[in-house]
């Protein structure tokens, strides 16, 4: 059986991390995969020659490219989310409503063959089986008025 090395280790770790960060939303996991693929690179170089250094700078390096960079990465995320002008078709198009949509929640409506997430535009309830006007988009959930 092959054994890892301290850098391969750290190697897996990092992509993991990216992995992870890919399939979430909360934009840090990216900073602890910095952390891992630093400290793997680190670790080959022998600047850090034993584990406890190792964990050192990966805390670290994690903790520093956070608290550094996570607000500048978050507000060019949120810029560059701004600029897109997803579903913006949508508005103005007649769904159904397949689960009723209640006053102060999200309820599903059917459109273009898919289900969708909508909320009342005006928070009124609006029962299963009625037609909606698509009013706006929030994210990927349909605002929505019964027609």
């Amino acid at each position: 059986m092959m054994e890892l090395s301290l850098p391969q280790i750290w190697m897996i770790i990092g992509l993991l991390m990216l992995v992870a960060e890919l399939v979430s939303v909360v934009l840090v996991f990216i900073f602890f995969a910095v952390g891992g693929l630093v400290t793997a690179l680190l670790a080959a170089l022998g600047i850090l020659p034993t584990l406890e250094y190792q964990i050192v700078a990966f805390s670290t390096i994690s903790m520093l490219t956070l608290i550094l960079f996570r607000k500048h990465a978050k507000k060019l995320l949120e810029t560059r989310r701004g600029k897109q002008e997803e579903y913006k078709e949508f508005i103005g198009e007649t769904a159904m409503v397949i689960r009723d949509i209640p006053s102060d929640g999200s309820g599903k409506i059917y459109y273009r063959g898919a289900e969708w997430s909508a909320t009342s535009n005006n928070h009124n309830p609006i029962d299963a089986g009625s037609k909606v006007i698509i009013q706006r988009t929030e994210g990927i959930t349909l605002i929505v008025e019964e027609s």
